[in-house]
């Protein structure tokens, strides 16, 4: 995690294309910070009420809303099953323990003690029901697509069928868990806190629950509508926090002096090979091409920072990343000219490769609608024509780069995708894949997610690290980079921030708070 004291460096970075809902949330506007000339005095927050911002009329159901203000306040008035850490490990939060059938298709977790708002108890019925509905939702649907069915088990249990095994199924387990109460929007909730209207201003309120460990017993929420509005409140001191996507399109400006403190996100940004047609059809090739590229410089200088290099499709956060393994795949320049050598390739006097076949000449499509992508894209030329290729950059419009990539018209191609919790790489890289573009077809490649995926305990780090192996070997994709997300702080108010990706409170009974 990285925090940084001055912001001084503006970001209006866009990636715009997320090729693939894949686990994700639903994209929304998220203003970005811009440097002003005029900061505003610093009071290292004191004097400074704590307020966050909210937007009522989105509502605040946080398994069928999509309003991104609201979102961010779900940790603190849910809680789910698990919750995720900074390592996209799933830690125990309303599930006491579980246990898993000998073929991996049953899973039954027994609940802690706890209590709704209104004080009525946690049942296995509020879990049921509140599963049941991400099933269903656009924001959870996709991840809970394997369970066949949610039930009661012996003693209030919750047990849980899916139709093929997944030994991670707790990381993909952080829905919150509600209770529905009279009003549709907002649902009960068993977090550190209770959403209400305030007896004076009438003004929306959180009220910490009795015997939470919090730094708050109350925090005011100020009503915005409008991106401005929330830019404006920000600027003007009014309100304390903000969640920022640095690396977002369509990104408004905040300005003044202000604290980012950065976390980990599963957002991969990564190029993709065509495998069906074309020069890259070559392992060789792709193989060489993989280690051109020097990730660490690219993250500063297209992103300031804000990312965090990755040569595996699994966040270096977690622990099934496999350092040996990735270090096959690093830049490595040298090793990239003595396979291209070795394949054939030569450098001819115009700097070009060729082999008795054919000019090393291709053809790199990315969205220009993102200024942070098309960017992006440059520099991955650049690093291949080092090499000797001739790259066209092919900057298109999102509806004609979406037909390209269906139609197969490119040889490489600049993505983004939001990968689950589990880092499931199926949509990207299985046989017929929904994000497949470049035609993997691999099966030594499909058996290893199939194991990967089973795997649970201590087979799961050996499992992961056989499926790395053959990614780097068939090398269908080169990962690049996984996006941070932010959280945008008054200067010197708060301390003791550690978020994540589901909840930039986590951790909040460690935060000090200046008022």
């Amino acid at each position: 995690m990285k925090r940084k004291r001055n912001l001084k460096l503006i970001l209006a970075l866009a990636l715009l294309v997320q090729l693939a809902a894949c686990g994700g949330e639903p994209e929304v506007v998220t203003p970005a910070p811009t440097l002003t000339s005029t900061p505003t005095p610093a009071t290292d927050g004191k004097g400074l009420d704590f307020m966050l911002p909210c937007y009522p009329a989105g509502g605040f159901h946080p398994i069928t809303g999509s309003n991104r203000l609201n979102l961010t306040l779900a940790p603190l008035l849910y809680r789910g099953l698990f919750s995720l850490d900074s390592g996209f490990t799933p830690q125990n939060d309303l599930c006491e323990s579980y246990t898993v059938s000998e073929d991996g298709l049953t899973w039954t977790f027994t609940l802690k003690e706890a209590a709704f708002s209104d004080g009525t108890a946690l049942t296995a019925a509020e879990v049921i029901a509140s599963l049941n509905k991400a099933r269903q939702s656009d924001r959870y649907s996709s991840r809970l697509a394997d369970l066949t069915k949610v039930g009661v088990g012996e003693g209030g249990a919750v047990t849980v069928t899916l139709s093929r095994p997944n030994g991670a199924l707790p990381s993909l387990l952080d829905v919150p868990v509600v209770k529905e109460s009279g009003d549709p929007l907002r649902p009960l909730g068993t977090g550190p806190y209770f959403l209400s209207e305030s007896e004076e201003t009438g003004e929306l309120v959180l009220t910490a629950r009795e015997g939470e460990q919090v730094p708050l017993t109350q925090i005011p929420l100020r009503s915005v509508s409008t991106g401005d509005d929330l830019v404006y409140a920000f600027d003007a001191r009014e309100i304390s926090l903000v969640d920022v996507d640095l690396n977002s399109t369509n990104a408004l400006g905040y300005s003044g002096r202000m604290e980012t403190t950065d976390y980990p996100t599963t957002t991969l940004l990564y190029l993709g090979f065509n495998m069906k047609n074309g020069l890259c059809r070559e392992n060789s090739l792709r193989r060489a091409l993989s280690l051109a590229f020097d990730r660490e410089t690219m993250v500063e200088r297209i992103f300031a920072g804000h990312g965090e290099a990755a040569a595996l499709p699994i966040h270096p956060n977690s622990s099934l990343y496999d350092a040996g393994v990735a270090t096959q795949a690093l830049w490595n320049e040298e090793e990239a000219v003595r396979l291209l050598e070795n394949a054939g390739w030569r450098l001819e006097e115009d700097g070009i490769r060729e082999n008795r076949r054919s000019r090393l000449a291709l053809k790199l499509i990315v969205n220009q609608e993102n200024t942070a992508k098309a960017a992006l894209a440059d520099a991955l030329a650049e690093s291949l024509q080092r090499l000797g290729c001739d790259v066209t950059v092919d900057k298109l419009p999102w509806e004609d780069f979406s037909a390209a990539l269906n139609r197969g018209s490119f040889d490489l191609y600049l993505g983004e995708t939001v990968l689950t919790a589990d880092f499931d790489l199926e949509d990207l890289l299985r046989t017929r894949g929904a994000l497949n573009y470049g035609g993997c077809a691999d099966g030594e490649l499909d058996a290893r997610m199939d194991a990967y995926r089973a795997a649970a305990g201590e087979e799961r780090q050996a499992a992961a690290s056989t499926l790395w192996e053959q990614v780097t070997q068939v090398a269908p994709m080169v990962p690049l980079v996984f996006k941070n997300g932010s959280l945008l702080t008054q200067w010197g108010q708060v301390r003791g921030m550690a978020p994540t990706q589901r909840d930039v409170f986590f951790g909040l009974e460690g935060w000090q708070i200046v008022e």
